[in-house]
């Protein structure tokens, strides 16, 4: 584990009276409750669906694996380590699209120790070593910020998802990026890779992107970093209109030689 700093450790963290006894309810009053929170119950259930609808999760890499000996992360942040205008560094990742959609949400999972609010991202076409392509859309966007229960390296994995959007696509392969911003904070971010364990829909293996000028890197190889970047746990949400993909599996393809940047690896070496 290493690159672009030193370590930092992941995120830290009325009584009731005794002697209260509850005063007893008649066989009328526990149904009237019991029908109450069954109500309420169906609500917020409703509620969920509501908030849910109109999005459907289109493209997702899979599942980082701790447990994985090739688990490891790339540098996907902005802080005050790791800066730059747009971003400090960003894994770019690929999702092919058979028929026109209309993307509503993007997100990375990131092994992070920064607390963002908002979080940067693109969606660009043509991309290719030392060529960022075309640039189909960009913003800064709220960043909803969810614990995905898994931990490496001393870092917390985070889902960093960015809802609201509108693009438009049209059938073919697109990257995309959602870098959390935490500018004034001092932690760092690491993108999770993934060998696609529940993965859905369809990406193109080893065609993934690093850029950071802190790093003097240009649309570059993950994999010229570390070992081993198939795939970034990445997902990509459309409106319901969009076709939905089947899971897949995403097969490794090769793997990277050790290098220099901003790689998050099981001990630190920066």
């Amino acid at each position: 584990m290493g690159g672009g700093g030193s370590p930092h450790t992941g995120h830290s963290t009325e009584s009731r009276p005794a002697h209260i006894a509850e005063l007893p309810f008649t066989v009328g009053v526990r149904a009237a409750r019991e029908a109450v929170a069954a109500a309420l119950l169906a609500t917020l259930l409703l509620l969920t669906v509501a908030a849910n609808a109109g999005n459907i999760l289109y493209f997702y890499g899979g599942d980082f694996d701790p447990n994985n000996p090739n688990a490891n992360g790339l540098a996907n942040e902005t802080d005050r380590i790791v800066g730059g205008s747009s971003y400090g560094a960003a894994a770019y990742q690929n999702f092919v699209v058979g028929s026109g959609i209309t993307v509503t949400g993007l997100f990375t999972n990131d092994l992070m120790s920064i607390s963002p609010t908002n979080a940067y991202w693109e969606i660009r076409s043509g991309v290719s070593l030392g060529n960022g392509g075309t640039l189909i859309a960009s913003g800064m966007g709220l960043d909803t910020v969810t614990a995905t229960g898994r931990n490496a390296f001393g870092y917390t994995e985070y889902n960093n998802l960015v809802m609201g959007l509108d693009v438009p696509l049209a059938a073919g392969t697109y990257w995309f990026i959602v870098v959390p911003n935490g500018d004034s904070q001092i932690g760092r971010s690491f993108e999770s890779n993934t060998f696609g364990l529940n993965s859905v829909g369809t990406s193109i293996s080893n065609d993934q992107f690093f850029n950071s000028s802190f790093y003097g890197v240009n649309f570059g190889d993950p994999n010229d970093q570390a070992c081993c970047f198939p795939n970034f746990s990445a997902g990509v949400y459309v409106s319901s209109g969009g076709t939905t993909p089947e899971p897949s599996s995403i097969l490794l393809l090769g793997s990277g030689i050790l290098g220099l940047a901003g790689v998050l690896r099981r001990k630190l070496t920066r």
